[in-house]
């Protein structure tokens, strides 16, 4: 069956074409080109918009503003996002990451949507036809058809601050057994003040370790500061077993890696 593709000059018009039954939005096509020549009869066409801000990166002030069709290469090789370029490469190989957008890692489905992961440490919004959103707000409910916007924003943390691990069987570029981000403050005598830590394939989608981060308060970096975070890591997780790994391994080593990387 043939499948049409449609092009729109404004996000508007494109997110009203994407309410047809089967319509899918086309960004960079790793995925959802894959899912209609693996026979996904859900799919009816697809829909992309040109309108340039979809392709903007713009920072002013710490203020990082990235358009939804900016793509993972894009992302690595900008000399303002140093902080994020490891998490941009860990999302396949180069021509993978050549057509990968921002926001089509947003509705990757486990275990893909490693950046994805970063955003979420970095506390990003995302910008829709409908106004700003947490990040957490859009993942809660991308199991509908998305309303595009123009480009989603975070605050690039202070120098240090952030810190991303992908676990993959085959390096560099396989698929994940499981992602962590961290964003992380510290008050004047070394403890943590602040902490977000995020993780991948640890759910459904990328979600928040919120007890590790509480039980990281207060604490030092060391550790015996990090073991009740460690501790709690698990809680609330609810991992896939997949060919890559089975949900009791990625529950088991989680602590693991999630402690190397508080370390690191």
């Amino acid at each position: 069956m043939a499948l049409a593709l449609q092009t729109f000059a404004t996000v508007k018009d494109a997110g009203a074409a994407l309410k047809a039954a089967g319509a899918r939005y086309l960004g960079g096509g790793t995925l959802v080109v894959r899912a209609a020549n693996e026979g996904d009869v859900s799919i009816s066409g697809f829909i992309r918009s040109t309108e340039p801000a979809l392709s903007i990166i713009r920072i002013s002030g710490g203020e990082v503003r990235i358009g939804a069709s900016v793509t993972m290469a894009a992302v690595a090789r900008h000399s303002d996002l140093t902080p994020l370029a490891h998490a941009a490469r860990a999302v396949g190989g180069p021509a993978i990451r050549n057509m990968a957008s921002v926001g089509g890692n947003l509705f990757a489905p486990t275990p893909y949507g490693d950046f994805t992961v970063a955003l979420q440490a970095f506390y990003a919004n995302v910008r829709t036809d409908g106004g700003a959103l947490p990040i957490e707000t859009c993942l809660a409910n991308r199991g509908s058809n998305p309303a595009i916007g123009p480009a989603g924003g975070f605050r690039l943390p202070k120098e240090g601050g952030f810190r991303f691990l992908k676990v993959s069987r085959v390096k560099p570029k396989g698929i994940s057994v499981l992602s962590i981000a961290t964003v992380l403050e510290h008050a004047p005598d070394g403890t943590v003040s602040s902490a977000r830590i995020a993780l991948g394939c640890m759910a459904d989608r990328p979600i928040r370790a919120r007890a590790a981060e509480k039980a990281l308060i207060g604490r030092e970096l060391t550790s015996e500061g990090i073991a009740p975070a460690l501790a709690v890591a698990r809680d609330g997780t609810s991992p896939r077993t997949d060919p890559i790994a089975s949900a009791w391994y990625r529950n088991e080593v989680l602590p693991v890696h999630l402690g190397r990387l508080l370390l690191a």
